[in-house]
This record gives structure tokens, C-alpha cells and sequence, in this order.
């Protein structure tokens, strides 16, 4: 299994920043890789089990249904069930814990997945680089990082 981890700090309070992200279908808000989304089926974006279908800003599609989330732990994981990448069983996480010393937040991003051991190099940094922390400085803008 491939393993993804990033980490950052944001200078804003846990609860404002998952506020910001807390919307499964709401990438295309604060990821700047993301073009559009929605979720299939008409269903509320915060329900386990739901599916978003979204457009990278270069055309390639995904899908990705949530898997669990939680308000008071800020967090939610989900799967990829389409992909132009050539992994499988991918299972990631986007967690905020607040930080008690200042109105900041500690963001962590991590995933696992099965690829061939030939891609893993390429894939564990594009999601890492591209994807997580792509979001994590996307946020540190808004927030005025």
C-alpha cells in the first residue's frame, strides 16, 4: 500500500476553516485544481454514502463517494470509485484539529492506495503536492496566510 501524508498550519480557528470545507461538494470553492462538482442522485453532500462527480480544471473526471464524517472531530474520509489514475482502493482523510495556542488550526491530508509499485513514486507526490498541499496553501490564502 501506498501512503500520502501533508500536513499544515492555518492561521485561522478549526471551526471556521472546516465551516469553509466542510461542504462535500464544495472543492471547486477552495481547491483551485477543481473546475466543478456535484453530487449524484439529488443527495445532501453531508450524507455517508454519497457520491461527488467532479472535473479537474484540465478535463479529467472523477468520482468519489464519502465514507464518514464528523462535525465535532472535523473530518471526513472518503474513497476514489473513478479515476484517470492508475491506483485502486484509494481510502483518504482531511482532518482539522484546532490548535489551543492561537486562532490556528493544524490540517492534516492522507491517503492510502494500491498501484504498481512502478507509478508509486509519481502518484504519492502528485496527491500529495497537487492535491493535498495544492488545498492546504489554497486555504492558507483565503484565510491570509
Amino acid at each position: 500500500m501506498a501512503r500520502v501524508y501533508i500536513s499544515s498550519v492555518i492561521n485561522a480557528p478549526a471551526a471556521k476553516v472546516w465551516e469553509y470545507i466542510r461542504d462535500f461538494n464544495g472543492l471547486p470553492k477552495w481547491h483551485p485544481r477543481i473546475r466543478d462538482s456535484r453530487i449524484e442522485d439529488a443527495l445532501p453532500s453531508d450524507k455517508v454514502g454519497c457520491i461527488r462527480s467532479f472535473h479537474l480544471q484540465n478535463g479529467d473526471a472523477l468520482r468519489e463517494q464519502l465514507l464518514g464524517l464528523s462535525d465535532y472531530d472535523m473530518f471526513y474520509t472518503y474513497t476514489i470509485l473513478d479515476s484517470p489514475m492508475p491506483l485502486t482502493d484509494y481510502i483518504s482523510t482531511l482532518r482539522l484539529t484546532p490548535i489551543t495556542d492561537g486562532e490556528r488550526c493544524f490540517g492534516e491530508w492522507s491517503a492510502e492506495f494500491a498501484c504498481d509499485p512502478a507509478n508509486e513514486t509519481d502518484l504519492v507526490t502528485g496527491v500529495g503536492t497537487n492535491v493535498f498541499q495544492g488545498g492546504f496553501d489554497a486555504l492558507k490564502r483565503h484565510f491570509g496566510n
